[in-house]
């Protein structure tokens, strides 16, 4: 039998395929993971117009029913001119309390990581005494 016929492939040959079988399958994750971006933004921006479509029927709704409540005041006797005055007070008072609620959640200070700051920094003093400690840095 020829020896030659079985030999193995060189090292550097069986190198090259497995660099070469690891580019296409990270080519592929990629192209994949593009697609899934792709259909996940599209998914995305649909529920975005959902949600401004539903944003504008609910201000006509509110409208409406600010309306009806005027008509309701006016018909117990109140004056048209006072009933709306009246709903009108009460949907700014709504609205400034919810403002207010809003802005407070909003404010800058529960919007940063004290916490997680806190903990790097304990981190931070840990390693260096621990460092110290060691002998590694003695400053």
């Amino acid at each position: 039998m020829d020896q030659g016929a079985h030999r193995e492939p060189p090292a550097a040959t069986l190198l090259n395929d497995v660099v070469t079988g690891l580019g296409r399958l990270v080519q592929g994750e990629l192209r994949l993971a593009r697609a899934e971006a792709t259909e996940g933004l599209r998914a995305a921006s649909a529920g975005l117009g959902k949600i401004a479509v539903a944003a504008v029927l609910a201000l006509v709704g509110l409208n409406v029913l600010a309306g009806a409540a005027v008509a309701a005041l006016a018909k117990t006797g109140m004056g048209p001119a006072w009933a709306a005055l009246a709903v009108g007070l009460g949907l700014c008072l709504l609205a400034w309390i919810l403002l207010s609620m809003g802005r407070a959640a909003l404010r800058l200070k529960a919007l940063w990581p004290d916490r997680a700051l806190r903990g790097l920094r304990q981190d931070a003093e840990a390693i260096g005494a621990g460092l110290t400690e060691k002998g590694v840095r003695n400053v």
